[in-house]
């Protein structure tokens, strides 16, 4: 079955655009002018769309978020951006009120950042989240995932099941007489949630369906997702419910595993089941993809790992995740299994040191397996060449600049803050840069990261000229991080990313014309219409 799509913009490469797409069994045949292929349209069974001259993409693909978390955000009480703590209590007690039976076990969201408070800059801590409820566990994320904050009743409950000598690390915070804050870091932040009851897997099945639907109307024909070891604990549990899914038509989008495991002992049980089960054939929309490390935490919790003290944080490194010799053992163990590695590391010690790791255990010098940086936010110039030099691949954010450029020079210096964020010296330099949205830390709206990466210029177009504005990339390179770039870091960059013969049918078609609008209009662009391996899943 054939369908002809004509009178459209197509974009095929870098200042090359054509008008009509020929697809046949979810494969583009063809690319080129009406006039070659117009007598197709006199063909019986052949499907003819006119596009209206409207632009059309490669389908967008998101290198890096969180799918299942971002489903959970959607179906929590929303507390993303909220100017003050007593905004934040507020939402959480109508939510309660309006939500009985989904909070009487407990309540959990994410979302809430203390430099966006209006009347302070501190964190929540136990008593702001007892002012909500003290009878049910309550845990509230920041938005980076790397600190949360819980009421009294998760101490009581935490020390009951481990004892008061449980609370001797330092990831979980405390007042100067050594008074539990209810604020935890890093590691600490997964006990927190322990007594928060789960979706069931019939919730999860329908909440990611749904989140999935949201996710093509914005034109996402491919996610690239780190459920798997983060969201979903019960690895098992979450392959089989993706399978079904995937087993009964039911997704709308392509998806690639990105797994977690904190053990290497875990990494090998993987291996021996999942990674070699043969349930991934080639053309399948689900595939396993990397395993996801973590090196460090977060710009905005400070917990990011730094060569230097944080400006604004005297003594103060940043934290470690996974140790370097850990890594190594991870790193070890992917190369003899031919598997792709990808590791969260934003300050600069932390991409010095991962860098130095995949460099050692690489089995030659070209990155074979393209192990990847996830964010590679703070960087010098002398780490960017390194990085392009061994072909190491980058998934980046340009969303992050949102709320980062408001807080890198106070935390690192603007010497180090000209060098970070670097998309357009990375490119230049010769790396594979591929963009994403680390979801739901951010929308996974594509066009918002778009104008990001273009502009360098916040939600409300600040600063003027844009933030450090030598690193902004234009209009072409950033559609080809988000289309070819991304299916290259996933060894798809020959079936994914381009609208060329032989390529999947995956693309959208845009209300305006991304190419010729104003920059500071690309982050109002939708589609109009969307299709995956040449069916329509979305249409406006």
């Amino acid at each position: 079955m054939k369908t002809v799509y004509f009178n459209a913009k197509i974009y095929v490469e870098r200042d090359h655009f054509e008008d009509t797409l020929v697809v046949e069994d979810g494969i583009i045949t063809d690319v080129g002018t009406y006039d070659q292929f117009k007598t197709l349209t006199n063909v019986p069974d052949v499907t003819v769309i006119n596009c209206q001259g409207q632009t059309m993409i490669p389908g967008l693909n998101d290198s890096h978020l969180h799918f299942m978390q971002t489903a959970e955000v959607l179906n929590q009480v929303d507390i993303e951006g909220v100017p003050s703590i007593d905004e934040m209590i507020a939402r959480c007690k109508a939510f309660i009120h309006d939500h009985p039976d989904r909070v009487r076990n407990g309540l959990h969201a994410i979302g809430w950042n203390q430099d966006l408070f209006e009347d302070n800059d501190r964190m929540p801590n136990r008593y702001d989240l007892d002012a909500i409820s003290t009878d049910i566990p309550i845990v509230l994320e920041r938005i980076c995932g790397h600190i949360v904050s819980s009421n009294s009743k998760v101490l009581e409950l935490l020390e009951a099941q481990h004892g008061a000598d449980f609370f001797a690390d330092s990831n979980f915070v405390k007042d100067d007489h050594g008074n539990l804050l209810g604020i935890y870091t890093e590691h600490a932040c997964i006990h927190a949630k322990d007594f928060i009851p789960d979706f069931t897997m019939a919730e999860r099945r329908e909440m990611i369906i749904d989140t999935m639907h949201r996710a093509v109307a914005l034109g996402l024909t491919s996610v690239q997702s780190n459920d798997v070891g983060t969201t979903f604990s019960d690895a098992p549990a979450a392959f089989a419910l993706f399978k079904d899914i995937y087993a009964k038509g039911e997704a709308p989008l392509r998806y690639r595993h990105q797994v977690c495991f904190n053990q290497v002992e875990d990494f090998e049980d993987y291996i021996a089941t999942e990674w070699s089960c043969g349930d991934y054939p080639k053309d399948s929309w689900l595939q396993l993809g990397p395993l996801k490390l973590f090196r460090d935490g977060s710009l905005g919790a400070r917990t990011a790992l730094m060569r230097d003290d944080y400006l604004d944080d005297p003594g103060n490194h940043g934290l470690e995740w996974v140790s370097v010799p850990t890594m190594t053992s991870f790193c070890k163990m992917a190369a003899e299994h031919g598997i792709q590695v990808i590791t969260h590391v934003i300050g600069d010690k932390a991409i010095e040191d991962t860098v130095n790791v995949y460099a050692a255990t690489f089995e030659s010098k070209d990155n074979p397996y393209r192990h990847t940086l996830v964010h590679c936010q703070i960087t010098d110039r002398p780490l960017l060449e390194r990085i392009a030099k061994l072909n190491i691949g980058v998934m980046a954010q340009p969303i992050f600049l949102d709320y980062d450029m408001k807080i890198v020079e106070n935390r690192c210096g603007k010497d180090l803050a000209a060098t970070s964020y670097a998309f357009k010296s990375l490119k230049e330099l010769g790396a594979h840069v591929a963009y994403g949205t680390d979801c739901p830390v951010e929308s996974f709206d594509p066009f918002m990261n778009l104008y990001m990466a273009v502009t360098r210029q916040n939600k409300k177009g600040e600063p003027k000229g844009g933030f450090y504005p030598q690193e902004c990339v234009d209009i072409y390179d950033a559609i080809d991080a988000y289309t070819y770039e991304s299916a290259y870091l996933e060894f798809e960059e020959e079936r994914k990313g381009r609208l060329k013969p032989g390529y999947y049918a995956d693309f959208v078609l845009l209300d305006q014309d991304i190419f010729a609008i104003d920059t500071n209009a690309i982050k109002d662009v939708r589609p109009t219409l969307t299709v995956v391996g040449g069916k329509e899943v979305y249409k406006k």
